[in-house]
Order: structure tokens, then sequence, then C-alpha cells
């Protein structure tokens, strides 16, 4: 059983920068680790993932060049940097994480994975 506990989450204008974090409970080795998002009455998308070991990373296009996913196994935390934000990134924020997900890559639908935290909210404004 994995815990996982979101924080990080406020209100930016466009342009600015966040950190979200997702603390885990448990190794998460041979895991994959991943961000959704789902804005009000949309689907909870992938936006980005990370795979331990070798810390492959995945995301989605439209973050690309302005998101990185990170994870730091000595404080069992993984992060999500977000820059350059846009009103159209506001949504509520999850963490997740699979066991023996393959790929690990963001278009992989959210019911393939076993624990999730419980969301923190990013509403940038412009």
């Amino acid at each position: 059983q994995v815990q996982l506990v979101e924080s990080g989450g406020g209100s930016v204008q466009a342009g600015g920068s966040l950190r979200l974090s997702c603390k885990y409970s448990a190794t998460t080795y041979g895991m994959c680790m991943a961000w959704f998002r789902q804005a009000p009455g949309k689907e909870r998308d992938g936006v980005a993932t990370i795979y331990t070991p070798g810390g492959r990373t995945t995301y989605v296009d439209s973050v690309k060049g302005r998101f990185t996913i990170s994870q730091d196994n000595a404080k069992n935390t993984v992060y999500l940097q977000m820059n350059s934000l846009k009103p159209e990134d506001t949504a509520m924020y999850y963490c997740a994480a699979a066991r023996g997900l393959f790929p690990c890559a963001t278009f992989m639908p959210w019911e393939r994975y076993n624990y999730w935290g419980q969301g923190t909210q990013v509403t940038v404004s412009s």
C-alpha cells in the first residue's frame, strides 16, 4: 500500500510558477509515478510521468518545455515544477502511482493507476 499526499497548489497569474510535491509512504521502486489533472467538466488527463528506476520521463505535448517532473528518493517525494503557467493549466492536480504499468507514459488512462493522492488545486489567472 502506498499513500500519496500532494501539496504546493495555489493561485498565480499567467506566466508564473508553482512547484507541486507528492510525498509517498513506501518505496516506489518499479513503479510508474504520474501527475494528472482534471478541470471541471473534463476528463482526468496525464500530464507527466516518471519511472523508477532509471528516471525516464514523459510529458503531454501541452506542457513540454514548461513542466518538469522529478523524484527525490531520499525525501520520498515526486515534484512537478510548473513554469510559464497559462490559464488553461487551471485544474485539480493529482499524484498517482502504478505497479507494473507498461509503458509508463502520459497516454495511459487514469484507471490503470493503483494509488492516488487527494489532489491540489492550481488556478492560473490571465
